[in-house]
C-alpha cells in the first residue's frame, strides 16, 4: 500500500509531496496498529524463543524480538519498559545535549496512547544517561515507540527469565545465585605461607603472581568491584584493610541496589554483602598481605571501591539491572578508579547496563567481566553478557594441568581474552579466599574468581606503569600471556604471567 501511495505523491509538487507522504505514513501506522497480534505469549514461549536465539547466534537482544514477544514480556514484567534514546546508537549521555527534545517526543506518544496519567506512567528518568522507565499497557504504544528514530532500544524492564524458567519446571539450580556464607578449612597443599603470616593461594603460582610482587603490589591503583557488596563481618576488607604488609590504602563501600518488589522504590539496602559472592571477589583482588594466617589478594596494596549493585550474580530484574548501571556510572565518574571488575551477568543483553559499561569505558576504565559459570541447564550459552561486549575484557577459569580445559562449570568462546587456573586436577579444590566471617577461610571458583584475579594482575601492571592508559595495560597483559601472539577461539590469549607483565 505504501509504495503505491508514494508513487502517486511523487507527481505532486515538493511541498505537497511531503505532506502527502506524512499523511499516508500516519494512516499506514494506524492500519498496522489495528492489526496487532494481541495474543499474550506465555513465559515459556518467550523463554523458549530466547533460548533458541542464543543457541543459533550466541546472543539475544530485545530489538530482534517480535512486537508480540516484546509486548508479552512487558506484560509479564509489571508492564515496565526501559527506553534508551538518542540521536544515534552512541548518543547515550545526557551531557552531550544531542537528545534534547527526544524524551518529550517519547512522553507525547505515551500520553496519546496510554490511558493512565503521566504521573503514573513515568517511573524513572536517569540524570546521567538517556534512559527513561515507563509503564506501558497498550501494544500500539510499543509499536509507535519502536518506529521512532530517536529510540535506541526499548526493552522489558522487569522480565525475570530465570524465575519463569523455574516456574515452568526447569532445573531448580538453573539460575544459581552464586551465594553462600559457608567457611571451609584449607588443605595444606592449597597454599604457601609467606611473611608476615599470609597464605598465598596455590593458583597464584600458576600465574607467577608472588614473583611479580617484587616489582609491584598494586600501590596507587584503585580497583572498583561491582558485585553483591562486602561483608561487614570481615575486618580485613574493612577496618583492617591495611593489616600486615598492606599500608597507605583506602577502602570505600557503596550501595546502588534497591531490595524491593516495587519498581518506583528508590531506597538502597546499603553496601553490605548479603550473599557472600562480593566478599570473595573483593578479597581475591585486594585482600591484605595479613599477619592473621589468612589468604592474601593479588593486588594487596591497591585501593578498593566496592559497590553492592545486586543481590546475587544473576542480573535479573529491574532493580539489579538499574543497580549495576548506576555502579558503572559511579565508578566511571570517579577519577581515581582505573580498573573495574564484575563477576556477574545475564544470558541476554540489557540496554541500560550496556550504556553504563560504555559510559565507564569512555572515561578510561579497564573493565573485566566474567565469561560465565553455570549448571548444565545454561551450558549451551557461550560467553555471557556483558562480557561479550567490545568494551569489556572477558575472562574464564580453567583446570590445573597441561593444555587448556575449562573448569567444570565455566563458559568459553571467541570473546574470551584471558584464562585463570582455578581448579585443581586431583582434588577439584578451587582458589583459597577470605571467608564472609572473621578469621575464617573458604574456596571460590568459576569464571568469577578468574575475573577478580585478572583485575588484580592488571592493577599490578598499572601500578608499575602509572602513566599508561587502559589500552597499554591491556596490551601488556596480552603480550605476557602464554598463547600470545595467537588467540584461541575458546581461551583467548590464555594464562597471564604476572611477573613478565610487570617487567
Amino acid at each position: 500500500m505504501k509504495k503505491n501511495l508514494l508513487k502517486i505523491c511523487t507527481f505532486a509538487f515538493l511541498g505537497i509531496m511531503v505532506s502527502c507522504s506524512e499523511d499516508n505514513y500516519e494512516k499506514e501506522n494506524a492500519v498496522d496498529a489495528e492489526n496487532f497480534n494481541q495474543e499474550l505469549l506465555s513465559t515459556k514461549q518467550i523463554n523458549d524463543e530466547i533460548k533458541e536465539t542464543l543457541q543459533q547466534t550466541g546472543k539475544f537482544y530485545w530489538k530482534d524480538a517480535s512486537l508480540q514477544m516484546l509486548w508479552s514480556a512487558t506484560q509479564h514484567g509489571s508492564n515496565l519498559v526501559t527506553i534508551g534514546y538518542g540521536e544515534s546508537l552512541n548518543d547515550f549521555e545526557k551531557a552531550s545535549g544531542k537528545a534534547s527534545g527526544i524524551e518529550d517526543e517519547i512522553l507525547k506518544i505515551i500520553k496519546e496512547n496510554e490511558s493512565d496519567s503521566p504521573e503514573k506512567v513515568v517511573i524513572y528518568k536517569d540524570p546521567v544517561l538517556n534512559i527513561i522507565d515507563v509503564i506501558i499497557k497498550d501494544q500500539k504504544t510499543l509499536f509507535l515507540l519502536r518506529k521512532n528514530k530517536g529510540i535506541r532500544y526499548i526493552e522489558p524492564g522487569d522480565y525475570k527469565y530465570f524465575t519463569f524458567e523455574q516456574e515452568n519446571g526447569a532445573n531448580k539450580s538453573s539460575g544459581s545465585s552464586g551465594c553462600g556464607y559457608d567457611s571451609e578449612s584449607l588443605n595444606g597443599s592449597d597454599y604457601t605461607t609467606i611473611t608476615p603470616n599470609a597464605k598465598v593461594p596455590w593458583n597464584f603460582y600458576k600465574h607467577n603472581i608472588p614473583n611479580a610482587w617484587a616489582k609491584s603490589t598494586g600501590a596507587g591503583i584503585t580497583v572498583g568491584v561491582i558485585d553483591s557488596g562486602v561483608s561487614p563481618n570481615q575486618s580485613l576488607l574493612g577496618s583492617n584493610f591495611n593489616n600486615g604488609d598492606s599500608s597507605g590504602r583506602t577502602v570505600q563501600k557503596y550501595g546502588t541496589y534497591v531490595d524491593s518488589f516495587w519498581p518506583w522504590s528508590t531506597s538502597t539496602d546499603g553496601p553490605n554483602d548479603q550473599c557472600g559472592h562480593g566478599t570473595s571477589m573483593t578479597a581475591t583482588a585486594t585482600a591484605p598481605r595479613n599477619n592473621k594466617g589468612l589468604p592474601v589478594g593479588v593486588a594487596y596494596n591497591a585501593n578498593l571501591i566496592s559497590y553492592r549493585a545486586a543481590s546475587n550474580v544473576v542480573l535479573e530484574g529491574y532493580h539489579e539491572q538499574k543497580g549495576v548501571q548506576n555502579a558503572f556510572v559511579g565508578l566511571g565518574n570517579n577519577s581515581s578508579v582505573k580498573i573495574i571488575s564484575m563477576s556477574m551477568g545475564h544470558i541476554f543483553s540489557v540496554g541500560r547496563i550496556e550504556d553504563g559499561v560504555r559510559y565507564a569505558n569512555n572515561r578510561g576504565k579497564l573493565i573485566f567481566c566474567a565469561g560465565g559459570t553455570s549448571t548444565s541447564f545454561t551450558n549451551f550459552v557461550g560467553v555471557i553478557f556483558p562480557a561479550w561486549m567490545n568494551e569489556t575484557v572477558a575472562v574464564t577459569g580453567i583446570k590445573e594441568g597441561s593444555g587448556y580445559n575449562k573448569c567444570s562449570n565455566c563458559h568459553s568462546g571467541s570473546k574470551i581474552e584471558f584464562t585463570v587456573v582455578m581448579e585443581r586436577s586431583a582434588s577439584g579444590n578451587t582458589a583459597p579466599v577470605l571467608s564472609y566471617y572473621e578469621n575464617q577461610t573458604d574456596y571460590v571458583g568459576g569464571s568469577s574468581v578468574a575475573t577478580a584475579t585478572t583485575a588484580g594482575i592488571a592493577a599490578l601492571v598499572w601500578s608499575k606503569n602509572p602513566t599508561w592508559n587502559k589500552d597499554q595495560v591491556l596490551n601488556k597483559l596480552r603480550q605476557s600471556s602464554s598463547l600470545y601472539p595467537n588467540k584461541s577461539s575458546d581461551y583467548g590469549y590464555g594464562n597471564i604471567n604476572a611477573a613478565l607483565a610487570v617487567q
